[in-house]
């Protein structure tokens, strides 16, 4: 057993919850859950498999997860974050158990490969494979980026490795819920291009190729400088010819061109949408606190 913490943010997680933990509980000593009501079996499966299980209100993901960092009982000197419909294949566990202990002081962050599966099939292609992301620190090192999307974990001090093995998202609700989920992420994606656009509330700069992965720094780079600043319709179309062509989706088959259409097309032409549609409705008002008091009306998040 290793010496790590595993945080685990969790709402009606039944489905997941219990091979998220399993995944995880013979290479970590501390399971920290934090719930934010559930009202399904998530509670009582986790606990069942000894997790400690905190609860808080929900505001955002980056809130919750700062809110467990600031507030688990983590004794760990590393931590990792894991999404409850996550899984750390064997051959990572492994690798994990056999080379963190091994680590100079000097090496504060472990980047991980996430690939995606999608109804049962590996998204390879699309540039979805692999997805290079920050996931073990040491405890003290790390910190979550506060944005209402796309948040990453930061590193402060040390410097990164990489790891192989298999870290899967495998999420098993259907499309409905797929589509739901990500109507809910473009109102919240929309949030933050406003707040680049009119400053409504503080933003978080601290994203860097020091404070996390390149792949995500340079992503949100060329989001932020680039993508948010196309016509609503060249934005969408283009990523979703490059992704599906140049960077070869169409090879993921029936299952690809679904997901790369609804996630590469249809979800960035929606949030696309929705700024267009809260623009009109806050860029007249007279000030910030306007603009942010409206917003907050119209998307129903608890905005800062």
């Amino acid at each position: 057993m290793t010496d790590l913490a595993v945080i685990i943010l969790t709402h009606n997680e039944e489905r997941h919850i219990q091979r998220a933990i399993t995944s995880v509980r013979a290479l970590s000593n501390e399971i920290f859950i934090i719930d934010s009501g559930s009202i399904d079996r998530t509670i009582e499966l986790a606990s069942a498999l000894g997790a400690t299980v905190l609860h808080n209100p929900w505001v955002n993901y980056a809130v919750q997860f700062q809110w467990a960092l600031d507030n688990a009982p983590i004794t760990a000197n590393w931590v990792m974050r894991l999404d409850a419909d996550e899984v750390i294949e064997p051959d990572l566990v492994a690798r994990i158990a056999e080379e963190l202990p091994t680590l100079p002081a000097e090496v504060t962050g472990v980047n991980l490969k996430r690939k995606h599966i999608f109804m049962g099939r590996f998204i390879r292609h699309g540039g979805r494979y692999p997805l290079v992301l920050l996931r073990l620190w040491r405890r003290g090192f790390g910190r979550i980026e506060q944005r209402w999307m796309d948040e990453h974990m930061i590193l402060e001090g040390g410097t990164t490795v990489t790891f192989e093995g298999g870290f899967s998202d495998v999420n098993l609700n259907d499309l409905s819920f797929f589509t739901e989920k990500h109507n809910k992420y473009a109102t919240r994606e929309a949030v933050d291009v406003l707040n680049q656009r009119y400053d409504l509330f503080s933003r978080d700069e601290a994203l860097s190729t020091e404070s996390t992965s390149v792949q995500a720094s340079t992503k949100r780079f060329l989001k932020e400088r680039l993508y948010n600043r196309l016509p609503l319709w060249t934005g969408p179309l283009f990523y979703f010819l490059y992704r599906y062509f140049i960077q070869l989706g169409f090879l993921d088959g029936r299952e690809g061109l679904i997901y790369h259409f609804l996630q590469g097309f249809w979800y960035r032409f929606l949030v696309g949408a929705k700024v267009l549609e809260l623009d009109r409705a806050i860029r007249d008002l007279p000030g910030r606190d306007e603009r942010r008091l409206e917003l907050t009306r119209l998307t129903g998040l608890r905005l800062g």
